[in-house]
């Protein structure tokens, strides 16, 4: 980082926002994508908005979004005036349901916006032909799941936009917040590459041809993630190896309880590795006795949370998505993991299931 700083600071370009390394980092995850564009932007958040808007989601329209998933799922329709239409979940890949979204759908609806989860990609191709049937915009969520890939198609490219976050915690993390548009849409492309910068072209400063957003993307991090970019596919192979080994172990727990994602690669992406247990609460306590570290995406649906209640109608139910927010349980899949850190965790996990809460035990 401090040799890239120096590199940076010291370029007779002198640009620290949008130069160079964006357009190669841009560039280069186009061309391993087979996308027509990729726009990097300030995060995936603000990604979300830009693609949205240039898909043409405005006040009075509605989103069909999942219930379950993280605030901007929602958050990005309600900023655009818009609102968001909550869809139940499968109660397993706990990805949106394509028959409870088709439900949602009425005449103002201008866009789906499916989500990948955890480490289960959404039903793309069951979302393709309903936005067909309904002629409407297909946004594709695909924040958490850069490097998954279904029937041949990569994570983003389904819809007619997708995300990618690089926030620290991603499967592309970096020391700071971006993101990237994907697209195979030339022409949203360059709406997006205006939008992300106050509504120009690129070709004349000063001169706006729509309202735009400041989301801009930092050279120093665009660097950063070029260096790193050769190792994205071993990072993403060490998580799936992980991931496939833990459910391997916890395919016999099903019936104490524990239930791990479905197996295989098709259609994954391995940016937590998430399971669902009926003592959750037991459980997590558990790891954390002996050093383990959990964590709960997501205590709450997103039409229980109180920032979106407002757009929710009386009486709405999401059962599949109240039950999992109960029953969630993320476990440590990072590439850093040691064989020994993971076989830890398993047995751990193995133990709970087998015994409950039992005495105390040796530690991660």
């Amino acid at each position: 980082m401090l040799e890239i700083i120096r590199d940076v600071g010291t370029a007779p370009e002198q640009r620290f926002i949008l130069g160079e390394y964006t357009r190669a980092l841009e560039e280069e995850l186009a061309r391993s994508l087979g996308a027509a564009d990729v726009v990097a932007c300030g995060s995936g958040t603000s990604g979300l908005v830009l693609a949205l808007t240039a898909l043409g989601v405005g006040p009075g329209d509605e989103v069909v979004v999942p219930a379950f998933g993280c605030a901007p799922l929602a958050a990005s329709v309600v900023h655009l005036g818009a609102r968001p239409v909550f869809a139940d979940i499968d109660p397993w890949t706990m990805v949106a349901d394509p028959a409870d979204a088709a439900r949602r759908v009425t005449p103002r609806t201008k866009a789906l916006m499916p989500a990948h989860m955890f480490s289960v990609m959404a039903d793309m191709p069951a979302f393709t032909a309903l936005a067909r049937e309904h002629g409407v915009r297909l946004m594709e969520d695909s924040a958490v799941a850069q490097g998954g890939v279904l029937r041949g198609k990569a994570a983003g490219l389904w819809g007619e936009a997708g995300v990618y976050s690089f926030v620290q915690v991603k499967t592309f993390g970096m020391p700071g917040e971006g993101g990237v548009v994907v697209t195979r849409d030339a022409e949203i492309g360059r709406r997006v590459r205006m939008l992300r910068n106050h509504g120009q072209d690129g070709r004349r400063r000063f001169v706006h041809h729509m309202i735009g957003h400041n989301s801009r993307f930092d050279e120093i991090q665009a660097a950063f993630q070029l260096r790193r970019l050769p190792g994205l596919a071993g990072r993403l192979e060490r998580r799936a190896a992980i991931a496939a080994y833990y459910t391997e172990r916890f395919a016999p727990l099903v019936e104490r309880g524990v239930v791990p994602p479905p197996r295989g690669r098709e259609g994954r992406c391995f940016y937590v590795y998430t399971l669902l247990a009926d003592q959750r609460d037991a459980l997590r306590g558990y790891l954390s006795e002996r050093g383990v570290g959990t964590h709960v995406y997501y205590p709450l649906p997103l039409p229980r949370q109180s920032a979106f209640a407002p757009f929710t109608e009386p009486g709405g139910r999401w059962p599949h998505a109240e039950r999992a927010s109960k029953r969630i349980l993320s476990l440590p899949v990072h590439p850093h993991l040691t064989d020994a850190q993971v076989e830890f965790v398993a047995d751990t996990v193995c133990d709970f299931a087998r015994r409950g809460a039992g005495t105390p035990g040796r530690r991660l």
